[in-house]
């Protein structure tokens, strides 16, 4: 197993120029199977400068075979313990697995503990699997904005599943459904909020239910409750999950129980979506959502670029004053970047 941490000293512009033919190479060398080739690569890609784009321009070719896994619940669910025992099981039926540990970030320190790393030590000495933590860098909905590019590199490396587990924020990690293609959320019975499971958002994204440690009083309880809210949901016509029934499974992660089940839901959520064709339509869904995040990325940073940042303050401080709103203030930045008349 080769295992990460995420936190890497920016290199110096020279730096990086000398090491650019290199760096194209680090490519070929993924493709062909160099584990440090990839290690070097995702470092390069979470930096998000032009040379992790060239890679990742490279390297789109090759993705879309992976089957991206999310992992969500609220915390104290025992997610790590779970993933952990899902790569295991995993890897005795044959398939490569690459994680994808997302850590909170400090909003006072911007410094992250990477847990995850330390939870999932069990995996060690396994070639076929690949750890990343990530600190969330205080990107909301439970994933870091490189997220995604991160998978792109673990498919384009031929791993055949890719976990991503969220932070455990609770019902703002929905923004995981949009990365994975099949999203498992845990839940946990005791913790006094077995309401969270039924609300909008977590509810909708799942397609897979686990409630883990169900070795606890109130696991039945909370099992039920899930298969009831799903045999209460109106299936909407032409949905992503429309023809699927979620499953509700139990499991004590901690003893290895109820993991088998887990692994035949994920495979078999696999092959509904191929044998379906909801495959193709979420993979739709995706590139739209990535293509629109993009452009709005690549916006703010042309803005940013063209307008001087005294001029964006100055905005900032009529919206402040209740002088300006931001649409208007919007609107005047990109009318200043593009050179063109800005409202009246």
């Amino acid at each position: 197993m080769l295992l990460l941490n995420a936190s890497r000293a920016p290199m110096s512009e020279s730096t990086s120029q000398a090491e650019g033919p290199a760096r194209r190479n680090l490519v070929d060398k993924l493709l062909a199977g160099d584990r440090r080739a990839l290690a070097r690569i995702i470092s390069i890609v979470e930096h998000a400068g032009p040379e992790g784009r060239a890679a990742l321009v490279k390297l789109y070719p090759h993705t879309g075979r992976a089957q991206i896994v999310g992992v969500t619940g609220p915390p104290g669910a025992g997610k790590s313990t779970l993933v952990n025992e899902l790569a295991l099981e995993l890897r005795r039926r044959g398939r490569t697995i690459a994680i994808v540990a997302v850590d909170p970030t400090s909003p006072f320190t911007g410094g992250s503990i990477l847990g995850d790393r330390i939870r999932m030590q069990p995996l060690g000495g396994d070639s076929g699997v690949f750890i990343r933590s990530m600190a969330s860098r205080g990107q909301l909905g439970g994933i870091a904005r490189a997220t995604g590019d991160v998978v792109k590199v673990f498919d384009a490396a031929g791993f055949d599943v890719i976990v991503v587990e969220t932070i455990g924020a609770g019902q703002a990690e929905v923004e995981i459904a949009r990365e994975a293609h099949t999203t498992v959320v845990v839940e946990v019975p005791g913790l006094g909020d077995d309401v969270q499971a039924i609300k909008a958002g977590i509810l909708e994204v799942a397609d897979i239910f686990v409630v883990n440690k169900a070795d606890r009083e109130g696991a039945e309880s909370c099992r039920r409750q899930l298969q009831m809210m799903m045999r209460l949901g109106t299936p909407v016509p032409g949905a992503p999950g429309e023809g699927w029934e979620i499953p509700v499974l139990t499991a004590v992660a901690t003893r290895g129980e109820g993991i088998g089940g887990v692994a035949d839901a994920l495979e078999g959520h696999w092959r509904f979506l191929h044998e379906s064709g909801r495959f193709v339509e979420r993979e739709r869904e995706r590139a739209v959502r990535e293509l629109h995040a993009i452009v709005q990325n690549m916006a703010l940073d042309f803005v940013r670029a063209r307008v001087p940042r005294a001029q964006r303050d100055e905005i900032v401080a009529h919206i402040q004053r209740r002088a300006l709103d931001p649409y208007t203030g919007a609107e005047q930045l990109l009318a200043d970047a593009l050179g063109v008349a800005g409202p009246t």
